[in-house]
């Protein structure tokens, strides 16, 4: 038995990729990399914006011509998407056999041995599973919450993922333990606003702690002493980032100090219309407590622009913000209507143009102060994760504690290394092992320096 499985989407959905493909595995199936060798296409959706919903859409088209050609091919929908009518009617369409969402992925091999199957329950279970580590990875996700309470007003994710669910703090320090035992070097905790882990239900500063479990902070420090050598999290919501959390990150030394903290609009008038909990001058705050107790963080951000009722007064804020925060690297979107929120209900969208041509202002502002922080680690030792050959000729590719793309030059192996920074352009930063050959790498003819621009979408 042959799988193929196409995820896309956050590193939520890589997670729980990662916790199917081992459910399949041992009920005997193998993988292959492309769908004409499958007997079963898993397709892992995402529905955040409407980019990754086309593509679905586009695959399962695919698949429906194909299995013109095999009529047992089995075609299974999971994820966020599924989850949704949406999903729904488009499974329906397309002659999808399997129908998951995110919340009962534990539910594949009974799926499977049904042939035709469908649940969109949130399984109480899967607070309580834990898959096995993935085979020679050297970074791994480790899922310590599912869900989120908050009701911002342009976001499927409350209907898609549901309440926040914390796992157990024990189940999650014995994944890690055995994430190190495998040789991972570098781990992520992952939640959609993994600063709320522990807490009670409702949204807020001031919400109190579930009996038994330990705040985030707390959770920082215990995975610290795991002993694998770099610790991340992702996502914080700003209204959740307290103090105990930034002097965690600084008392714990295998804590990357890299947050990346959405801030969505630098305009009060549409943080409350999006219904953020929270003001520009209080998420300016967090920031200047960050930069306090963390002089030498890397901060980075989401923006959604042109979200209905957005003026350009809004959007020169917008602008303002990027300046006085002067992030590190952004993801910017222009706003994507999804079906069944409140903005799609309420809110009538604004002409695509306009969007556009605001997004391309906002990515000049962004390469500009990219290029002028990334300037400033020239000179610099830093410590690098190799993942392995870089796509330029004679270097090797691989992120720095701070997140940053990293291109060293030479044949290293994967893994961690000291390397020195010197050059950068608004992307990424280019190193050498010693600063021996700092001339030529600056000579422009003996290096390619393209553009990376992952980092936005229209």
């Amino acid at each position: 038995m042959r799988a193929h499985v196409v995820t896309f989407g956050c590193q939520m959905n890589e997670y729980d990729t990662h916790a199917i493909q081992s459910e399949l595995a041992g009920i005997g199936y193998s993988f292959v990399d492309t769908f004409k060798e499958a007997d079963l296409v898993l397709v892992n959706t995402c529905a955040v914006r409407g980019k990754p919903v086309e593509k679905v859409q586009t695959l399962l088209g695919e698949l429906r011509k194909e299995r013109t050609k095999r009529k047992d091919l089995k075609i299974a929908l999971m994820g966020c998407l599924a989850q949704l009518p949406e999903g729904q009617r488009m499974g329906q369409r397309f002659g999808v056999d399997i129908m998951l969402g995110p919340g009962a992925i534990t539910e594949i091999v009974p799926a499977i041995e049904r042939g035709k199957f469908q649940s969109f329950e949130f399984k109480r279970e899967l607070q309580f599973y834990s898959p096995p580590p993935p085979t020679g990875a050297l970074s791994a996700h480790l899922t310590i919450m599912r869900g989120c309470n908050h009701r911002c007003t342009y976001c499927i994710v409350p209907a898609t993922r549901g309440p926040e669910v914390s796992r157990p703090a024990e189940d999650i320090i014995n994944e890690a333990r055995a994430l190190k035992d495998a040789g991972v070097v570098e781990v992520s905790l992952l939640g959609q606003n993994v600063n709320s882990y522990g807490l009670v239900d409702g949204t807020g500063s001031r919400r109190s702690r579930l009996p038994g479990y330990p705040s985030f902070a707390e959770l920082l420090r215990m995975a610290g002493r795991v002993g694998i050598p770099r610790v991340r999290f992702i996502t914080s919501h700003p209204i959740n980032l307290d103090d105990e959390i930034i002097e965690a990150i600084a008392d714990t030394p295998s804590v990357c100090r890299f947050i990346h903290l959405p801030v969505q609009s630098g305009s009060n008038r549409m943080l409350k219309r999006m219904a953020r909990e929270y003001t520009r001058e209080f998420y300016l705050d967090r920031v200047r407590r960050v930069r306090e107790l963390l002089p030498d963080a890397t901060i980075s951000t989401d923006f959604i622009v042109g979200f209905p009722g957005e003026t350009e007064e809004d959007f020169e804020e917008t602008l303002s913000l990027y300046r006085e925060v002067r992030y590190d690297m952004a993801y910017m979107f222009i706003y994507s209507e999804r079906e069944g929120t409140p903005a799609a209900i309420h809110f009538g969208d604004m002409e695509r143009r306009v969007k556009v041509e605001r997004l391309s202002r906002l990515i000049e502002v962004s390469k500009e102060i990219s290029l002028e922080q990334n300037l400033n680690l020239i000179g610099r030792e830093i410590e690098v994760l190799v993942d392995g050959p870089a796509a330029e000729e004679g270097f090797v590719q691989g992120h720095s504690r701070g997140n940053h793309v990293a291109l060293v030059k030479g044949n290293l192996t994967r893994g961690i290394h000291q390397v020195f920074v010197v050059h950068a352009t608004p992307n990424r930063i280019y190193c050498l092992t010693d600063r021996a050959g700092e001339v030529a790498l600056h000579e422009r003819a003996q290096i390619s320096l393209p553009i990376y621009e992952s980092s936005f979408s229209v």
